[in-house]
This record gives structure tokens, sequence and C-alpha cells, in this order.
């Protein structure tokens, strides 16, 4: 596990056990990569509430309310599904915050409803259903990179937006 992503993971434990917020992770092509990093530190569980990795659209679906409609529309790989996992992750493991990825990280797995997602594509989803943020990481380094370096944004996402959320509501 790289260290800088370690200490990332530290910073946001202190956040999360400070603020006394809870976590949860849905996570398609990264399988379990991020919640692996998270649980890394020690103390994890007085804030991550669980993890669900959904490779399959009828586990999005099922587990987490993911659309047929939104799919259908989107691509499993959009920002659209991304949302709704993250919406999904909140509502079954009832946390306040929640991870979600998705993509194609290679090297195969065309869509055929979508011919526009390629290769590398993956959108990544942090937040609550009150407020959001996606990232779409769109370069294609090889199935390791690619999942590294989804991985490593996704870590960074939740570091930066705790600091911008927890913050203000563990000082008011």
């Amino acid at each position: 596990m790289d260290f800088d992503l370690k200490l990332i993971s530290k910073e946001i434990n202190e956040r999360m056990w400070t603020a006394h917020k809870t976590l949860s992770t849905a996570e398609s092509c990264t399988a379990g990569r991020l919640s692996s990093l998270i649980t890394a530190i020690p103390g994890s569980s007085n804030y991550f509430r669980g993890g669900l990795v959904c490779y399959q659209n009828d586990i999005k679906q099922e587990m987490l309310g993911v659309g047929v409609d939104t799919i259908a529309e989107h691509s499993v790989v959009s920002e659209a599904v991304a949302r709704e996992m993250v919406i999904g992750a909140n509502k079954l493991f009832k946390s306040d915050y929640a991870v979600a990825i998705t993509g194609y990280a290679g090297p195969g797995g065309s869509d055929a409803v979508n011919s526009s997602v390629i290769i590398g594509n993956i959108w990544i989803a942090v937040g609550n259903a009150e407020h959001l943020e996606t990232r779409l990481i769109s370069e294609d380094n090889g199935r390791e990179k690619n999942l590294a370096n989804a991985t490593a944004v996704a870590i960074r996402m939740l570091r930066d937006y705790i600091a911008e959320t927890c913050t203000a509501k563990a000082e008011a």
C-alpha cells in the first residue's frame, strides 16, 4: 500500500472520528480496494459502516437501488450511476457519507448500449443525497494502473470532501 495513501486514510480516520460521522463504499471495478485502504488504519471501525463490491448490474439495482432506466439511458459507467450508487450505499449501510466507483478498468468490457464508454473511463462519486461530488477519470494505462489510480483519486476526493464538510459540522 502506498504510504501517501495510508497517510490520507489516517487523516480521514481522524476527521470522521472527531465529527462523529459514518462512511460506506460501493465499489464496482476497484472490487474493495478503497474499503481495504480505509480499514487499514486502526480505529476505522469507529466510523466505517461497510462496503459493497457490486460488479454486476443486478446487484447495483437490487442492493443499491440503481435504476434500470438509469443504466439503460446513461450506461453502467456514468456519472448518473455513480451518484445513485452513493445514495444507495448511504441507505444500505445507514451512513452519513459514501464513496462509489464504477468503470471499465480493462483490458476488455465494452458497452454495447453506449459506444462512447471506453476502457479507462471510471466515475467516482463522494457524498450523500444532499451534496455529491463526482469526477471522471478517462485514461487507459492498463488494468492495474487504472485500478490504482481510481483508488488514489477516490481516497483524495474523500479526504477533500470530508475536510470541507466535516470541519464545518464539527465546529458548529
